[in-house]
């Protein structure tokens, strides 16, 4: 079954709060380097790491039960406000996903990010920080949240992003407020 990744079902599972990331405002991100879709790259060097489950990829059918589960489909939508409000945020930005490198360049590529979109199949940042996940299909990835940083500490979690497509537009008004 097709599907588009570019639009939302009107009646997505809202995710509820768990908790998961409430540790997570005064950490510092790690020193850490990973494959993206511009070379490698250290997630210390952006103010906002978007972390998101996995991207959609046209003729590419979703995991069973990807819909119906709270916070998963989205990525590309949220990936695309991110890249449309990129000038505005006017800081280092990243996409972080548990997808292997040809997969976020394959991403990056057709949707013409501007910013790097980084692989982190181990989830070395989930284990560093203590990041949500979930598992389907036999595969563990990412919670959808987003980090706000300055100086490499965490100020600012977003958890849980819901809608994903309004994710960026909240981070804006979030660093105009600063």
């Amino acid at each position: 079954m097709s599907y588009d990744p570019y639009t939302l079902p009107a009646d997505l599972p809202v995710p509820q709060d768990d908790g998961a990331a409430d540790h997570l405002v005064g950490l510092e991100l790690p020193d850490l380097t990973l494959d993206s879709s511009q070379g490698e790259v250290n997630v210390r060097d952006f103010a906002v790491v978007y972390v998101y489950p996995q991207a959609g990829r046209p003729g590419r059918d979703l995991p069973p039960g990807w819909n119906e589960t709270p916070g998963a489909r989205g990525c590309t939508p949220q990936s695309c406000a991110f890249r449309d409000l990129y000038p505005e945020l006017g800081v280092p930005v990243a996409g972080l996903s548990a997808q292997p490198l040809d997969d976020q360049q394959e991403f990056a590529e057709r949707n013409r990010m501007p910013f790097p979109v980084i692989a982190d199949p181990e989830l070395e940042l989930g284990a560093a920080l203590g990041l949500p996940t979930f598992e389907i299909e036999g595969r563990f990835l990412y919670r959808r949240l987003t980090l706000v940083s300055d100086n490499a500490r965490i100020v600012k979690v977003f958890y849980p992003v819901f809608p994903p497509d309004a994710n960026a537009a909240d981070v804006l008004r979030y660093l105009q407020s600063r």
